[in-house]
């Protein structure tokens, strides 16, 4: 299968020069989902990035990133990550043969992410201090040695991430009338609408869909109109942050698109999450905030009736599985009799 520098090479800054990288990222599912589709009185997809290459929507992005940066002439790549950014960019540097290196929020990174970036190979720095200290320490260091900067403030990562947007439209055959996404760095609601204006242009769709931007109520500077959270709390680790870089570009796309920002709890999220999985789709729980965010719109009367939804599951289930685990009771052995067994299941 072609990668996405390939298949949407007319909208992306590839060149001559420009290795078509790949791990046959994008293709991703879009699933009806009956249940949700029910609860909410409306026609509901999910976009399930979590079976991309290393599991997250960050591939998307990566590859055009880490692309660039050869193309640049880097030998290293650097990036600040809650987990999802770090894997995908260990995989595309170790495929492109680079160096590269993550710095991380010392303890609070799920270890499924964490063990992806050790396996590809990266030099990984545990620092004290959150996201967003780590941010800006990658940020200095790119700006002073010959280290290429591969978060979402690169540019080409949110070329790379607009491309879900056409993958929506070319399955749809049009754009929904919401986008429900969650938002951490704030750069793929911002891509997303890049992507949908942009095939707008291109005269593959008409409307715009409204985008509805949902983070954790203990990660929400947007959400509640402030410039920045300090010392972000939430159970959703891939949104938790204070300080989103691109939120000038987010603030953007929810106005431009008559959409909104909102947050939701983690006691929401996780129900979202719970139901989620009733429909057969395993997320990691910062992807359960679009779901979560649509229910509490839909309880206050604010999510119209009739409308065709796509909601974002920006990561893997296997990505975090001490979420899934904290919410349910561990099995009890029993003897290994027939009997047994079915005394346990009546």
């Amino acid at each position: 299968m072609p990668g996405l520098l390939e298949r949407y090479r007319p909208y992306l800054p590839v060149t001559d020069r420009t290795p078509l990288l790949s791990l046959s990222e994008g293709s991703t599912p879009l699933i009806h989902a009956p249940r949700l589709s029910e609860r909410l009185g409306g026609e509901v997809h999910l976009k399930y990035e979590g079976l991309n290459p290393t599991g997250s929507f960050k591939d998307r992005g990566m590859v055009m990133a880490v692309a660039k940066a050869v193309e640049a002439g880097a030998d290293t790549v650097i990036c600040a990550s809650t987990g999802n950014t770090s894997a995908a960019a260990a995989a595309y540097a170790t495929r492109a043969g680079l160096r590269c290196i993550v710095l991380i929020p010392d303890g609070n990174i799920a270890l499924g992410k964490l063990a992806q970036a050790v396996a590809y190979g990266a030099q990984i720095v545990a620092i004290q201090g959150n996201f967003d200290v780590a941010l800006d320490l990658v940020r200095e260091i790119s700006a002073q040695q010959p280290i290429a900067l591969v978060n979402s403030v690169n540019p080409h990562r949110l070329q790379g991430q607009k491309t879900a947007a056409f993958e929506i439209v070319d399955e749809l055959g049009a754009a929904p009338d919401i986008l429900a996404i969650p938002v951490g760095n704030a750069g793929n609601i911002s891509a997303y609408w890049m992507g949908f204006r942009e095939y707008r242009s291109a005269g593959k769709m008409t409307a715009l869909p409204r985008m509805y931007g949902f983070q954790a109520a203990g990660a929400a500077p947007l959400a509640r109109g402030v410039e920045r959270v300090e010392n972000p709390e939430t159970l959703a680790t891939a949104i938790r942050i204070g300080a989103p870089a691109s939120a000038h570009l987010a603030k953007a796309a929810v106005q431009e698109s008559g959409g909104l920002f909102d947050m939701v709890t983690d006691d929401e999220i996780m129900e979202a999450y719970q139901l989620v999985a009733s429909e057969g789709v395993f997320c990691e729980p910062a992807s359960a905030a679009s779901v979560a965010g649509l229910i509490k719109r839909h309880a206050a009367g604010q999510l119209p009736a009739g409308q065709r939804i796509v909601a974002v599951l920006t990561g893997n289930g296997l990505k975090d599985p001490g979420s899934a685990m904290r919410h349910v009771a561990p099995p009890v052995a029993v003897e290994a009799s027939m009997d047994r067994v079915l005394e346990s299941i009546r």
